[in-house]
């Protein structure tokens, strides 16, 4: 394992920051939503379009992928990232703060097909393992984002531009990872995806993005004050980031759709608990199954799909289906549902998908 370590330390070390600073961007949209809606005059449900415009940059990048991703290498999506988190903390106008937030989400899509295969190929049987390590550190940025935030002012300029800031320094030190583990070696099986993993993606995935992107909104609407929301969302993505580092150890061991499946189990429990005792302790217990979602639908997606070079773009496709159109449906709906309106409506979605999941665990084996 030391030996694999030393020879793809340039990926894992260029996988492993910019995946801190994917976890610092993408948290800070939920806390900063009342910030953009005072800002530029709008509500905090048209505030949510930022999100929505993050996951349709994400989009992007990763259709690009899909139909060049063997070009693509690490700086490419890292200078993406830098000028789209530079175009939001302008503050501008609103339309061109939404332009920077697709142009942040299209570096991000795209670094996400980026490293995630190749640090999977890179590392052989204990792929899945390494895999978790490196979405693990995806909620140390998330974790000290809200944090941040609410230390600068609550102020979308400087949280945002450092976010910039940080993408610029790891550009300069990312060129060792290059084009290393761009392709997969040998021959690999026809590409054909496969909708029932595709589908069970798209939901979790819109579930996480609800989470992190609305979820600091609900406790607002919960009765919590908005910096109480920010830094339990710091705390969620503590549990997130403890989940996944757990994972590091068992990965290899558990069948990643049985993972899934527990996670999405894991997750309607909680959002019980937040809808019937506490909205902020359940909150923060619910980052423990969204941790879960990414690798269990990615590991299993990969196995029955193959290793053709459009598989990733496409199963990370599948997720921002959700991502994108989830929040564009539950923002609207969370406004006339009550206090607890939205662990209510997670709570019913999480169930129904639980059971699905549980009908289909003999189709999703490997």
């Amino acid at each position: 394992m030391r030996d694999l370590i030393r020879a793809n330390a340039g990926l894992l070390f260029a996988g492993v920051a910019t995946f801190v600073m994917m976890g610092a961007g993408q948290s800070l949209y939920g806390p900063a939503l009342p910030a953009f809606s005072r800002l530029f005059g709008v509500t905090v449900a048209e505030a949510g379009v930022l999100v929505s415009a993050h996951w349709v940059g994400c989009f992007i990048g990763v259709g690009f992928m899909y139909l060049k991703g063997g070009a693509v290498t690490p700086r490419h999506t890292l200078a993406a990232m830098a000028i789209g988190a530079a175009g939001v903390a302008a503050l501008v106008g609103w339309w061109t703060t939404i332009a920077g937030a697709v142009v942040f989400g299209m570096g991000y899509g795209m670094s996400t097909a980026v490293f995630n295969p190749r640090v999977m190929r890179a590392f052989g049987t204990r792929g899945p393992s390494m895999l978790s390590l490196l979405n693990a550190t995806f909620g140390v940025g998330a974790i000290a984002a809200p944090l941040i935030f609410v230390a600068v002012g609550s102020d979308p300029r400087w949280s945002f531009g450092l976010t910039a800031a940080l993408a610029v320094v790891i550009w300069v030190f990312a060129g060792p990872a290059g084009r290393a583990g761009a392709a997969p070696e040998g021959a690999v099986q026809a590409f054909r995806p496969h909708w029932g993993i595709l589908a069970f993606g798209a939901f979790a995935i819109g579930l996480e993005a609800c989470l992190i992107g609305l979820g600091p909104t609900a406790l607002i609407q919960a009765g919590l004050a908005e910096a109480t929301a920010a830094r339990l969302l710091s705390a969620f993505f503590v549990v997130f980031l403890l989940a996944r580092v757990v994972l590091i150890f068992v990965a290899h061991r558990v069948a990643p759709f049985l993972l899934y499946t527990g996670a999405i189990a894991m997750a309607a429990v909680c959002a019980l608990g937040s809808a019937l005792v506490s909205p902020a302790v359940f909150f923060v217990a619910m980052g423990a199954p969204a941790g879960l979602f990414f690798p269990g639908f990615y590991v299993t997606a990969s196995g029955k799909m193959g290793e053709d070079l459009r598989v990733p773009p496409t199963i990370i496709a599948a997720g921002l289906v959700g991502g994108i159109g989830a929040p564009l449906i539950v923002a609207p709906l969370m406004v006339g549902m009550g206090e607890r309106g939205f662990f209510w409506l997670v709570a019913g979605v999480t169930l129904v998908l639980a059971l699905a999941a549980v009908l289909s665990l003999r189709r999703m084996r490997l």
